[in-house]
């Protein structure tokens, strides 16, 4: 009994909450933060697409962007077949189009110049 009050230190109670935030700290940097970087390029590859852009869509169907709303895209699968996307829809672009010189690139067009 004279033992267990004597041996009673506090690093015993600071261990368990120290391994609990490096568990935090580890799925941060392992799970969450990559994901997020993975949405952010999503993003941006969503919002820079223009007219031309040949594209791939979730479902694994390729198309030619032909118009572009807010949220939704309009796409090209064959010749005189167009149909409507949300944007979120694109999984990736394969082929920019070609765009005049003074236009600013896509990943420009986030930049703000003063």
């Amino acid at each position: 009994m004279l033992y267990a009050a004597e041996g009673g230190g506090g690093a015993g109670g600071l261990t368990p909450i120290l391994m609990i935030a490096l568990l935090f700290g580890v799925m941060y940097f392992m799970m969450i933060r990559p994901q997020q970087k993975r949405r952010r390029e999503a993003e941006a590859m969503q919002s820079a697409l223009a007219p031309g852009d040949e594209v791939v869509t979730i479902g694994g169907l390729y198309g030619t962007v032909t118009g572009v709303d807010d949220d939704t895209v309009l796409l090209e699968v064959a010749p005189g077949v167009q149909t409507r996307y949300a944007r979120p829809a694109i999984a990736r672009v394969t082929t920019r189009a070609e765009r005049p010189a003074d236009e600013p690139a896509a990943e420009d067009a986030d930049v703000v110049k003063e």
